[in-house]
């Protein structure tokens, strides 16, 4: 009786590429870009564009340039753009991760099944207005930018938000201490991220108000305390998917001889 043939025994069989990466990987990979970008072109702005990228149209002292004005000057803007560009793809598929793990989670549970959707869609948001801010710079169309900028931080914080609500449930129900910790953290961040986004606007009003020097620095750095603040949430993920791994197989094409 003939042998059945494993697919490696059969000539000119040739097995398909698989490629496995931790998803903690991925996500750290995501943050890391955008954080190495943004770091490089505030000290190349700081060190070789301080003028430039300091002043406003008060002429008052400031010390820290904002993240649209460093972003916004060659060659800083083209690292940015290089950074952004490249994180946004794996930004896309850990937030349809999320997606499905939320849905795994509260198929039929109300309000939770329909704040799955939102929160998706609010992730979307947020990324493709971090997309818009990069590509449109505030020295090319400043309308543009800046509508790109409060997409991204409205967002943002509504994304955060549906995110706690859904993980407040989900650490009711779990066992496992790992989703209270992951929650608890979720909460402080999200906290951190509005307290500075309420400082950043209240300096930026006050810088445009009374032109007091000083003024705009604060606001530039409670800008990064957004920001980082932003990213250090989105690494959350981290503790939530450590044991997934991404998995990328090139299947065998048919060949003709």
């Amino acid at each position: 009786m003939p042998r059945m043939l494993q697919g490696s025994q059969v000539p000119g069989y040739e097995r398909p590429l698989v490629i496995r990466l931790s998803f903690s990987a991925c996500v750290w990979g995501t943050v890391f870009l955008p954080l190495a970008g943004l770091t490089t072109c505030v000290l190349i702005s700081s060190i070789f564009h301080f003028e430039d990228s300091t002043g406003t149209h008060c002429q008052v002292p400031n010390y820290l340039p904002s993240i649209s004005a460093a972003i916004s000057l060659e060659p800083e803007c083209h690292i940015w753009r290089f950074c952004i560009g490249l994180h946004s793809a794996p930004r896309f598929l850990v937030s349809f991760t999320y997606f499905k793990f939320y849905k795994d989670q509260f198929s039929s549970k109300f309000p939770e099944s329909s704040l799955v959707f939102l929160n998706v869609a609010f992730s979307i948001f947020e990324n493709f207005g971090l997309l818009l801010l990069t590509y449109v710079s505030s020295n090319e169309t400043y309308l543009v930018h800046k509508e790109g900028f409060v997409l991204f931080i409205v967002s943002s914080i509504i994304y955060m938000v549906i995110t706690c609500r859904l993980w407040n449930s989900i650490r009711r129900y779990s066992l496992n201490p790992e989703d209270a910790k992951s929650y608890r953290w979720k909460v402080r961040l999200l906290l951190l991220n509005i307290s500075s986004c309420t400082f950043a606007v209240y300096f930026y009003w006050k810088h445009n108000m009374y032109c007091q020097p000083g003024s705009y620095t604060f606001f530039a750095l409670f800008e990064y305390m957004v920001v980082l603040t932003n990213m250090a949430f989105h690494l959350t993920a981290v503790r939530d998917f450590k044991s997934r791994e991404v998995i990328v197989i090139s299947p065998n094409e048919d060949k003709v001889f």
